[in-house]
Formats: structure tokens, C-alpha cells, sequence
């Protein structure tokens, strides 16, 4: 096992399964967000779609991951940045996804104004989307 797995896996007190080790390994390998669609289609075979979902579940209760909003209705999670927890989440940044590449990213440096709402409206959870395309696509098309 990935000395670097067990350790976020002990970290975040979650046991070690080989399921949580190919999904933590995935999104490690990845700096963009991923659907369960995603992660389905690239982990071991042994792994139904059942198991990748309830992992992705244990994963966000613990604060591993955060879900990442999508134009298309498709939930995405990326990898947290800080120690989270189900109710606590210590990050409030904006999401990129490109029109050219279809990826969506955390621009962890790029933080979410604050929002005053109106009287009897409470906020759970922000969320900002932004559209365009990435500084990859970018480069290519300057190419």
C-alpha cells in the first residue's frame, strides 16, 4: 500500500480498503475534479458501482473531499486542501471548468466574495461556477 494513502486514510480515521485505496489513488493522480462515472470507469473491476459510491460517500463525511458543482447536474468531488469534516468545510474557492476540455478545477487561490443574504435565508454550502476556458487550452490554441 501507498505510504501516502495509509497516511491520509489514518489522518481523516478512515480504515484502509483496496476500494479507498484506487479511488484516493485516482484523485491524487488527478488535479481536476471527477464524477463517480469517472472513477467508476477507471478503478479495478472488482469494485461495483455500489462500493465506488459508498466510498465516495465515506470520503466527503469525513472531509477528504468536497462536491464541485457542474452546469451539467453531474456531481464532481475533488480532493480538500485542508482537514474538513462532513459540517465543516474551511474552503471556500472557486470552480473552473472549460469549455474547450470539458475538466473542471479548484482555483483554491480564488475565494468566493461574501454574500449578504436577506433576513430569515441561511446559508449551507456556496458554490461558484465559472466558465471559459483553462490555461492548458489556452496554450494549445496559441500554438
Amino acid at each position: 500500500m501507498n505510504a501516502t494513502i495509509k497516511n491520509i486514510l489514518k489522518e481523516h480515521d478512515l480504515r484502509y480498503t483496496s476500494c479507498r485505496e484506487e479511488v484516493l489513488d485516482k484523485f491524487l493522480q488527478q488535479d481536476f475534479a471527477l464524477s463517480h462515472a469517472d472513477l467508476e470507469a477507471n478503478v479495478s473491476e472488482h469494485f461495483d458501482r455500489v462500493t465506488v459510491y459508498r466510498t465516495l460517500r465515506t470520503f466527503l463525511d469525513a472531509g477528504l473531499i468536497h462536491k464541485v458543482l457542474d452546469d451539467e447536474g453531474i456531481t464532481k468531488y475533488a480532493l480538500c486542501r485542508q482537514h474538513c469534516s462532513l459540517h465543516e468545510h474551511h474552503h471556500e474557492h472557486v470552480h473552473f471548468k472549460c469549455t474547450s476540455c470539458g475538466l473542471t478545477n479548484c482555483l483554491d487561490n480564488v475565494q468566493i466574495p461574501s454574500i449578504i443574504l436577506p433576513n430569515g435565508y441561511r446559508a449551507t454550502e456556496t458554490n461558484l461556477l465559472m466558465q471559459g476556458v483553462c490555461a492548458n487550452c489556452s496554450e494549445q490554441k496559441e500554438a
